[in-house]
């Protein structure tokens, strides 16, 4: 018998520890990216709130996989 996946899971809203989490990378690393650029794509809630969805993070780890060193993402 296979589980019940949540239609919801990779479109709902979660914040940047959890975004974080699945990534494995720091809090810290996501707020960087944020200011620098180069991260994934975030949602900015308000002044101080900032979410991510599964699916943009999906999306951005697709970006950077290579084959090889030589095809490095820019």
């Amino acid at each position: 018998m296979q589980a019940q996946i949540d239609p919801d899971y990779f479109d709902r809203l979660i914040d940047e520890k959890e975004a974080a989490n699945y990534l494995c990378y720091s809090v810290r690393a996501l707020q960087n990216w944020r200011v620098r650029g180069g991260g994934p794509m975030f949602v900015k809630v308000s002044g101080r709130s900032v979410r991510y969805t599964r699916s943009d993070l999906q999306k951005w780890i697709a970006e950077k996989r290579v084959a090889n060193t030589s095809a490095a993402p820019s």
